[in-house]
């Protein structure tokens, strides 16, 4: 079965940050990126139909048939059953959304896949409503717990946990947590009454660590000393976590190695938070928290009164920064200075809460490749080509 999952216009422009450098369908939430958790429910080929300027490193395969399927949309068992039952020019939809779609045309875009199924395809009315469909930064945390509990499912089923030797660890409801080979844990306290606990391939758990299910731990990822992790997270390969955490999902390769609070919040890839960074994520008056969008260009209620900071890929903050609730960065932005910086901070931007500069793209371009270098991962040709044209792209809005 031939797999291409499609980035939605609307959605991809609902999503950013998120989606300046990737697919919708390679945003981590759970344990597994949604395109991995596709890969799971049915063999065969995956691909993305996306926006041109990612469509070098982010390819579509074609067939003599393919299933589209919405690249927001995670999977179920159910929903899964609905696709497989799809016969050639029927698709589904939820409302006014394409959720999936089986014909034999390649499409180039996006765009002309929509157009033609709205023009004549054949709509079924999707029954399943089990599934985690994001159409906001802030779901990514929202629906983080299910599905961790939904990857935690698939991921370890038939399959046995290593053991957890270290005498001076606790855990509760060890049944819940599932340990993969090389993952070290010393002197911690894993609680996994409220939702499983994941603990990734040679991932670490540092003495006097304290921690709360759901949580994935992902592949080489670590929790300092005396970390809080307080439940729904997921940290993605090789990230370093400490201090207080709360609600958070962190894409990969990104750290929060110090003390300071993180909760209900998003993190891409390649961020650093430099030590006591705070977000708030409740305001003084309880009231809904707005945040900044790029649909709208301003700021929007987000039907939320938990909301903490979405940061791009590649942005990173300097010691003692203070994120206010909802504030959204873009990404390879460099913040630092005291009090709290604007709710919305653009792409490339380099400064403090009273102004900002442009960080400059072959000084940032030097910066991200001696940073990938570092945990052994390529800076490619492609990338460089995301970038430059994400930099053209973001310029209004550090010139606003």
């Amino acid at each position: 079965m031939n797999l291409i999952l499609f980035d939605d216009p609307i959605l991809k422009i609902r999503l950013l940050p998120f989606t300046w450098i990737r697919p919708i369908a390679a945003i981590r939430i759970g344990i597994l990126k949604i395109y991995e958790k596709w890969a799971v429910y049915f063999q065969g080929d995956i691909s993305y139909l996306t926006a041109p300027y990612l469509s070098k490193k982010f390819n579509a395969k074609f067939s003599e048939n393919q299933y589209y399927i919405n690249g927001a949309l995670c999977p179920s068992e159910s929903l899964v059953e609905e696709i497989a039952k799809l016969k050639l020019g029927e698709g589904l939809k939820r409302g006014e959304m394409l959720l999936a779609y089986h014909t034999t045309i390649a499409f180039e875009t996006p765009e002309a896949l929509i157009l033609h199924f709205w023009e004549k395809g054949t709509k079924i009315e999707a029954s399943t409503t089990d599934t985690s469909f994001l159409q906001r930064p802030w779901d990514i945390f929202r629906y983080n717990q299910q599905e961790i509990i939904s990857d935690f499912a698939q991921v370890t089923k038939g399959r046995e946990s290593e053991s957890i030797s270290d005498p001076f660890t606790k855990v509760y409801h060890p049944e819940n947590v599932f340990v993969e080979k090389g993952a070290s844990i010393k002197a911690a306290l894993i609680n996994a009454e409220n939702g499983p606990v994941y603990i990734g391939k040679n991932a670490i758990i540092h003495e006097g660590a304290l921690v709360r299910g759901a949580l994935a731990l992902c592949e080489n990822a670590e929790i300092n000393m005396g970390a809080k992790i307080r439940g729904n997270s997921t940290f993605g390969p090789s990230a370093k976590m400490g201090g207080e955490i709360n609600n958070a999902v962190v894409f990969g390769f990104s750290n929060k190695g110090h003390d300071g609070y993180l909760g209900n919040a998003v993190i891409g890839e390649w961020c650093n938070l430099g030590a006591d960074t705070n977000n708030s994520n409740l305001k003084n008056n309880y009231s809904e928290v707005k945040v900044w969008d790029y649909e709208h260009e301003k700021l929007i209620p987000s039907g939320l009164q938990f909301c903490g900071l979405m940061m791009g890929d590649h942005s990173k903050c300097g010691i003692n920064t203070m994120f206010n609730t909802g504030t959204v960065t873009g990404i390879a932005a460099i913040i630092f200075g005291g009090g709290f910086p604007q709710k919305f901070i653009p792409s490339f931007t380099w400064g403090g809460v009273d102004n900002h500069d442009t960080f400059q793209l072959e000084k940032m371009l030097e910066l991200a490749e001696n940073v990938m270098t570092r945990k052994l991962q390529d800076f490619t040709r492609e990338d460089k080509a995301i970038f430059e044209y994400v930099f053209e792209k973001t310029s209004k809005y550090r010139q606003a």
